[in-house]
């Protein structure tokens, strides 16, 4: 019955095994790119607010609309991407730190804290040259 459903949609599948491999490489090449160019105060509470209060109100809130609605799709690309091939978990949680919602920062700072992802990301901005993350 599988097998004969997924030659039935066959050009779906292929998409979808061509966006799940298109996810996975970006997801490679694009986090190391985007912890290098992290601010190091970016968990700071204070700064952010700073950062964000710098925008038009308008501008800011189109922003935010297109963050959290790249964040949803990627969601749920990783959500699909479980039961097929990819990167599902990766994507997910990439979704998941576009995406506002409540305990989102809190959520974020006790995953960098964690002794083996804090360590890992400091020595990669160290790398580049960057100033280890503020916490």
């Amino acid at each position: 019955m599988i097998p004969e459903f997924i030659r039935a949609h066959r050009p779906l599948f292929i998409w979808l095994a061509s966006l799940s491999a298109l996810t996975f490489l970006g997801t490679i090449l694009m986090i190391p790119v985007l912890i290098i160019r992290m601010l190091p105060d970016f968990f700071d509470p204070e700064q952010r607010a700073i950062y964000l209060q710098r925008r038009h109100p308008v501008m800011r809130f189109i922003l935010v609309l297109l963050k959290n609605i790249l964040g949803l799709l990627f969601f749920f690309s990783g959500f699909v991407m479980l039961f097929m091939l990819g990167q599902g978990l990766l994507t997910m949680l990439i979704g998941l730190s576009l995406i506002n919602f409540p305990g989102k920062r809190n959520l974020e700072r006790y995953i960098i804290q964690h002794p083996r992802v804090l360590p890992v990301i400091n020595s990669l901005r160290k790398k580049a040259g960057k100033e280890p993350l503020r916490l």
